[in-house]
């Protein structure tokens, strides 16, 4: 109400007196103690910028909007402060107030309210790209700085990025790509040729992503709908018959924006999978906006020339880096027509083979499967490349298969699961190759944490229990090393009926066993593993027959390879064994039958204190077990 009537004023007594009898108000309470008067004051700034001098609204109406933007500690101020910024960056005209524009910008990216930075997005960036397009800075300045922040970002992150700022910059980018493709049809040869006479085309409703706002849709920015659907067709046709001569904004895009970023994308860390989601997300909408003609035949071809697939191009690393999954998740998802997936599936099987037979790191492979497994869309697809390592020729590929299902089980809906899932991992775990079955017990592991089905998990238990149980297994150490690591990984979190009577009891026979190891650097590696499955099952509950035949004997056969080959150990594990010892006969003293939690009982907070204490000293001391708590990769 009291907004509505200082416009209505300022529209009846014009610039001069609102300069001289309104402004000198808002000044006054620029830094009232309540935030409502504060709050008026950011909206006013915005209300009152189309009736006031120009030079004013460029000084001080844009440092009264910086000042509170930098001090006013009320979220709701500032997001205020933003959308007013927006309407000034509509009048203001002086060039010389552009890199304070910028300044604001940055600091408006980095606030820490999610909803300052959310108004940012959606009214500041679009009316300061407009303005900046205005000066034909666009191309020149804004989106370059913005890159240039990110690669200075990643040259000085190599021990740890700043993932925020990368956030920050990136998403400013990706908030830039309407106006830039606004900017290439604005400038685009055919742009005089534009006549809205006659039937004007439909635009397709996916012709371009949802944007943030209604300021970043392109025919906004383009001025109506209509024009746009004409340039649009006229775009089309230009890119697929005459070409990009002679079109430097186009041409701007291709030669330098595109390389720089596939450039940035080969240096981000490939295990980061916010930067790998990050970066998909920003060439998903570059190539939706610039369309598929634009992405067949302009940004295909640049990742393609990196990434050519061959040998070479393992020794030289390029496909162990994040341009892999940005280039499957980021580009080769933008469409989804048959001959789109086959492009997908074909890229994403020639990398499986050509990391495995190189025995490359499969970083990049993984950071694919993640980012497309998040999408159910594309299971049925990653099972089809799956299936084609299943049935490879090659072991080390199948080997390869036989690891990415672990990553894939979490996502996939039982039905898969039973259908596809469990069948190809049953397959390679009759393989010839040793390696192979093994390479099959992790994903195992995660479907008995995560399935609920019963008959599907009677199947994997059979054929956990094959490998624990045939006599041909006895001696494979590999085997139950990996075993030991998967039942202490999904254990805790498994189904209490198969930990019961499937986890703790082949660990005591494991323990048993080790016992008897002739060989102490093998003992060694299986007792340390097998102490740490201990350590993780420790803190679920474990029912007193259990505890006694079972947990306890299996404690105290790892207590007796420890004594001869890791002492340190010995104090820990013997004082386990004391504190479940005195907890079984407390329980049976008091209740004849029940359950005990070891994570009640063994970290209660003495023992806690005592074990942590021990566990400190254990990492300290004994230069020859420095690694002895690392897990073997």
């Amino acid at each position: 109400m009291i907004l509505t009537g200082c416009v209505a004023f300022a529209r009846h007594v014009g610039p001069t007196r609102v300069e001289a009898e309104l402004l000198p108000q808002c000044w006054e309470q620029i830094n009232h103690k309540y935030p409502e008067r504060r709050l008026l004051v950011a909206e006013s700034c915005g209300a009152l910028a189309p009736y006031l001098p120009k030079e004013i609204r460029s000084s001080l109406v844009l440092s009264m909007l910086q000042q509170m933007l930098m001090e006013d500690k009320a979220d709701l101020v500032r997001e205020a402060v933003i959308k007013s910024l927006g309407i000034i960056m509509g009048y203001i005209d002086d060039p010389d107030k552009y890199q304070q524009g910028f300044e604001l910008l940055l600091s408006a990216l980095g606030d820490p309210s999610e909803r300052v930075v959310s108004a940012t997005h959606q009214v500041f960036l679009p009316a300061y790209a407009a303005w900046t397009t205005e000066l034909g800075n666009l191309q020149s300045h804004l989106i370059p700085t913005l890159l240039n922040k990110i690669e200075k970002l990643l040259r000085e992150g190599e021990h740890g990025l700043d993932e925020h700022k990368l956030h920050m910059y990136l998403s400013a980018l990706q908030s830039m790509i309407p106006s830039l493709f606004a900017l290439v049809l604005q400038n685009a040869p055919f742009s005089s040729k534009v006549k809205l006479h006659g039937e004007v085309p439909q635009i397709e409703v996916t012709r371009f992503p949802r944007p943030m706002s209604p300021l970043q849709d392109v025919s906004t920015i383009i001025g109506s709908r209509e024009q746009l659907a004409v340039l649009l067709q006229l775009y089309d046709y230009q890119l697929e018959h005459e070409g990009t001569t002679g079109w430097e904004s186009l041409l701007w895009v291709v030669n330098q924006l595109l390389p720089q970023l596939i450039e940035i994308v080969g240096k981000i860390n490939v295990t980061s999978t916010a930067c790998v989601h990050e970066f998909s997300r920003f060439f998903w909408r570059l190539c939706r906006t610039f369309g598929k003609i634009f992405t067949n035949t302009k940004v295909k071809p640049q990742f393609q020339e990196i990434l050519r697939l061959s040998e070479e191009n393992i020794g030289n690393g390029v496909l162990t880096k994040a341009t892999v999954p940005i280039y499957a998740t980021g580009v080769l998802t933008c469409y989804i027509q048959e001959e789109d997936r086959k492009l997908l599936v074909g890229f994403l099987e020639d990398v499986m083979t050509l990391l495995s037979l190189s025995h490359a790191p499969l970083d990049s492979l993984k950071a694919s499967f993640v980012e497309l497994g998040a999408n159910p869309a594309y299971h049925e697809l990653l099972l089809t490349v799956l299936w084609y390592g299943v049935v490879h020729t090659s072991a080390l590929v199948r080997c390869t298969a036989a690891r990415m299902f672990e990553l894939l089980v979490k996502g996939v809906n039982e039905t898969l699961v039973a259908q596809r899932v469990v069948p190809a991992l049953i397959t390679l775990s009759s393989d010839p190759e040793i390696s192979v079955r093994i390479a099959t017990i992790p994903a195992f592991g995660t479907i008995m944490e995560t399935v609920i089905q019963r008959e599907l998990l009677e199947r994997v238990k059979m054929q956990l229990a094959s490998f624990l149980e045939d006599p041909q297994y006895q001696d494979q150490h590999s085997l139950h090393t990996e075993i030991i690591k998967t039942f202490g990984r999904v254990g805790p979190n498994a189904e209490p009926r198969f930990r019961d009577e499937f986890v703790i009891p082949h660990l005591h026979k494991l323990a048993l066993v080790n016992n008897l190891q002739i060989v102490d650097s093998k003992r060694l590696d299986i007792a340390t593993h097998l102490f740490e499955a201990y350590s993780a099952l420790s803190c679920c509950f474990i029912s007193e027959d259990l505890m006694v035949n079972h947990f306890l004997p299996g404690l105290r056969c790892l207590r007796t390879d420890m004594e001869h080959l890791s002492p340190e150990h010995e104090v820990i594990l013997s004082s386990m064994i004391k504190e479940c010892e005195q907890k079984v006969e407390n329980k049976t003293v008091q209740e004849p039958q029940g359950s005990i939690s070891i994570a009640a009982s063994l970290v209660s907070e003495d023992t806690k204190t005592k074990f942590l204490n021990k566990m400190g000293q254990l990492t300290t001391s004994g230069a020859m077990l420095a690694n002895v708590f690392q897990r073997k990769k």
